[in-house]
């Protein structure tokens, strides 16, 4: 083998300079600066859209219940996941209220469904109301409030559910394009 031949062998074989490897760093901790934090944002805002449409699901059944077994249905905050109490944030369960007193009535009512705690130290209150019963005319008068979800990103990254005087619920919006949605009263809600 030649001189030249022997060279071009050497050379094939040496792999990346030390400049070569320090701008390849810098350039994979740049988009790496970039794009963490856009996914961190987008794996929250896909966890706070899953949580309210797991509410939304579970006060359309919580209504369809009470129609189609002809007796009160309720959704409450529960932290045992049998009975009543606690706040929104730990969970709540859909049970059969047949005297529509909005608690649980042991060897009578019959709890329908139990949904657990929110994750990622999501908060969910309601204002002051502990339930909602709708009758099995799957009405719900006098609970009407909003629903808001939060993360720690605040106010405007939050989400809402307002529920009308008959109980129907419908998705929060921003109406006044002002970044943050609002209540039944058009206020903008707030976070804990």
């Amino acid at each position: 083998m030649n001189t030249h031949q022997q060279h071009i062998s050497v050379k094939a074989q040496q792999g990346f300079t030390l400049i070569e490897l320090i701008i390849t760093l810098v350039i994979a901790g740049i988009l790496l600066s970039i794009g963490i934090p856009s996914f961190n944002s987008f794996l929250k805002n896909n966890q706070l859209t899953t949580q309210i449409n797991e509410l939304v699901t579970s006060i359309n059944l919580t209504r369809s219940e009470a129609i189609k077994r002809g007796f009160s249905s309720t959704i409450c905050k529960s932290d045992t996941r049998t009975s009543c109490g606690g706040n929104w944030t730990d969970g709540w369960i859909v049970f059969e209220d047949q005297d529509g007193q909005g608690d649980v009535d042991a060897g009578v009512d019959t709890v329908i469904r139990v949904y657990d705690e929110l994750q990622a130290g999501n908060t969910l209150t309601f204002g002051a109301k502990n339930r909602i019963t709708y009758s099995s005319q799957g009405i719900a008068v006098g609970f009407n409030d909003t629903f808001k979800l939060c993360d720690n990103r605040g106010a405007t990254k939050a989400k809402g559910i307002v529920i009308s005087n008959t109980g129907r619920a419908r998705l929060a919006i921003d109406s006044n394009a002002d970044g943050t949605v609002e209540d039944g009263s058009s206020t903008n809600i707030t976070c804990p």
